[in-house]
């Protein structure tokens, strides 16, 4: 029996997925987490085979949780399932430990092969992703800036971007508005920015916002 883990805040997108591999994998069992510490603690409760995780959830990012999963269980599969294109997203989580990174408008029978290619042993590299590593290897120096940015540097960025404020990131990341704060303002210093319209502007034209 196959053991899948569904990461995703959406009700709908999890039963959506589950959906799927019940008809796509038979005899497979899925468990659902809607957050970040439900990953964590489903992981510690049963041994899963992989796990299909989000980056956008509410409290801990999927990309910190993707970090402390890979700590507390190194071997155990992570594909993540994601709105943001390849090139934004894709080569972070797998330096942070993914085996594979997938963006959500995928067809269904990719998602499929993509489980069965990780359950092998193997990664998953889409066409967009493998073009993207591709070309950040030719690019070699010449990398965005917030690549430079922590993952949960990147996160509160991606937040700005979208429009929410101090106080709302806080709210959302389960962090005070002076942590969040603080990291705005190293965000500032290694952007080389000087405002919050700067940082806006920044995340919108590199596609980091929703």
């Amino acid at each position: 029996m196959t053991k899948v883990l569904i990461a995703d805040d959406h009700p709908v997108v999890r039963k959506g997925l589950k959906a799927i591999l019940t008809n796509e994998l038979p005899g497979v069992l899925c468990g659902e987490a809607a957050n970040g510490q439900e990953v964590l603690d489903q992981a510690a409760l049963l041994d899963w085979d992989i796990v299909i995780l989000d980056i956008a959830m509410p409290g801990r990012s999927g990309l910190e949780t993707l970090k402390e999963l890979k700590h507390t269980r190194p071997k155990l599969p992570v594909l993540v399932l994601s709105n943001y294109p390849e090139s934004q997203y894709g080569r972070r989580t797998l330096m942070t430990g993914a085996s594979g990174y997938m963006n959500k408008e995928g067809v269904p029978d990719e998602l499929v092969g993509a489980i069965r290619r990780i359950l092998a042993g193997r990664m998953y590299l889409s066409p967009a992703m493998a073009e993207s590593l591709a070309e950040h290897v030719d690019q070699g120096s010449g990398r965005p800036p917030h690549e430079s940015l922590s993952n949960r540097e990147l996160e509160v960025l991606r937040l700005l971007g979208s429009g929410k404020t101090t106080r709302q990131i806080a709210w959302e990341l389960h962090l005070s508005p002076t942590t969040i704060s603080t990291y705005r303002t190293r965000i500032l210093m290694k952007l080389d920015m000087k405002t919050t319209a700067q940082l806006i502007h920044y995340a919108i034209g590199c596609g980091l916002a929703d």
